[in-house]
């Protein structure tokens, strides 16, 4: 259950995206200074687009929100926001689809449960749910609270069941930096023989900073998940969400409330509106992973229970 025992503070962990040398220092986030002139949509969407390919330092936090005040959270951001460009509506949202890979013991979400110093993830994600979209193979690791986060980009037209445990007969990628990356990645894979294990969909509302080098703000709603052994992305049948497990629920947030993913990220800074934002609502930070949380109700409707020590579970003797 959250604690309102001590003041919000937005506490900044580093989680850069994919990186030219794959490595940034934790440091801590002071307040921005005088705002720069408000950037339009049109001039955003391709620097933020391009930055993704960058060496930048990305600082995130993660909350969990009732429903009740995003409407009131949409009203705040207003006048420091502009809308995603990749997104669509008047709230600005897309899919995201996740192929999240584990040994045959589960160590990697494992080691989420028993708060490893040294973590990494295997994922495949793709965005959107057209048949043209690209996939990315990311590697995130986490070592005493530095996040290092590398990806490479492929045609979705080019990656099949055999990619990751046959790299050798994946085409040559765009750039050098992608080839690096993903035969590491596929490297790691399969050195671990690490399989699919589950697939995360979600939807994701987003919005960039518009005074700021670089600052995004995230609401995920609908985050569900299937169990799997495919490679393959699911086709447009299981669009619909009936073939979907719930996460945001009770029961895989452990709240008392079923509730939004929400998430600031800054570069370098944390602007003085997000620190405002979270004082004013009066928000408390979270430690909650998607992958784990699916691992954790997957387990619970397996036969499992709540373990007191942790936010996962512990087998029934």
């Amino acid at each position: 259950m959250p604690s309102n025992t001590e003041p919000p503070t937005l506490t900044v962990v580093p989680d850069p995206p994919e990186t030219d040398d794959g490595t940034i220092v934790e440091k801590p986030s002071p307040l921005l200074a005088a705002p720069a002139p408000r950037l339009d949509v049109a001039s955003a969407g391709p620097s933020r687009k391009g930055a993704k390919d960058q060496v930048i330092e990305r600082f995130e936090q993660k909350y969990i929100v009732h429903p009740r005040i995003v409407p009131q959270i949409r009203k705040y951001l207003k006048p420091f926001v502009i809308p995603d460009p990749n997104g669509a509506g008047d709230i600005p949202e897309y899919a995201v689809t996740t192929l999240q890979l584990d040994t045959d013991t589960m160590d990697l979400a494992l080691a989420k449960e028993r708060k490893m110093l040294a973590r990494f993830k295997l994922r495949i994600r793709t965005y959107g749910t057209e048949p043209d979209h690209p996939v990315f193979f990311e590697l995130k690791r986490k070592v005493n609270g530095v996040i290092i986060k590398s990806r490479a980009k492929m045609r979705l037209g080019d990656y099949n069941e055999n990619t990751v445990r046959h790299p050798e007969t994946a085409p040559i990628l765009k750039t050098a930096k992608d080839n690096s990356n993903f035969l590491e990645f596929c490297r790691i894979a399969n050195l671990l023989n690490a399989r699919p294990k589950m697939f995360i969909r979600y939807i994701r509302e987003s919005y960039f900073g518009a005074n700021d080098d670089y600052a995004r703000i995230t609401f995920d709603r609908r985050v569900s998940y299937r169990p799997t052994r495919d490679w393959l992305f699911p086709g447009p049948e299981y669009d619909d969400w009936r073939y979907w497990r719930s996460m945001d629920t009770q029961t895989g947030l452990n709240r008392d409330y079923a509730g939004y993913i929400f998430e600031l990220k800054a570069m370098r800074n944390a602007p003085r509106w997000m620190v405002e934002l979270v004082e004013r609502f009066n928000i408390s930070t979270t430690g909650f992973c998607k992958y784990a949380t699916a691992y954790r109700l997957e387990t619970l409707y397996r036969g499992a229970t709540y373990s007191v020590q942790s936010e996962n579970t512990t087998l029934i003797d």
